[in-house]
């Protein structure tokens, strides 16, 4: 079992920054991928980016490319996702995620966190 928990969201006005973190604990988090995906009132969850287990890949949206990098340290067991350039549509509930597999599809990751709610005004 693997238990995640996000925080760092709040209300920020466009053009600003965020740095969300999540906190792994149980198994080994260096053994995961992680994943942080966003669902916004009356979407289906999103991707928003993936790191590989030792974080030496990536990936990203292309709605986030050049605002968004997903980093993690493994020694802190957290995985964090820097935001800036915010814009009103980046306003969404956003959920990290583990799996075995480093991957931008939801329903291969099996742990999820509660959620963290980031909100971008105009």
């Amino acid at each position: 079992q693997v238990q995640l928990v996000e925080s760092g969201g709040r209300l920020v006005q466009a053009g600003g920054s965020l740095r969300l973190s999540c906190a792994a604990s149980g198994r080994t988090f260096s053994a995961y991928a992680m994943g942080w995906f966003r669902q916004a009132p009356g979407k289906e969850r999103e991707f928003v980016a993936a790191i590989s287990w030792t974080g030496g890949s990536t990936l990203s949206d292309d709605s986030v490319k050049g605002r968004f990098t997903i980093s993690r340290d493994n020694a802190k067991n957290t995985v964090y996702l820097q935001m800036n350039s915010l814009k009103p549509e980046d306003t969404a509930v956003y959920y990290c995620a583990a799996g075995p597999v480093f991957t931008t599809t939801p329903g291969r990751y099996g742990y999820w966190g509660q959620g963290t709610q980031v909100t971008v005004s105009s």
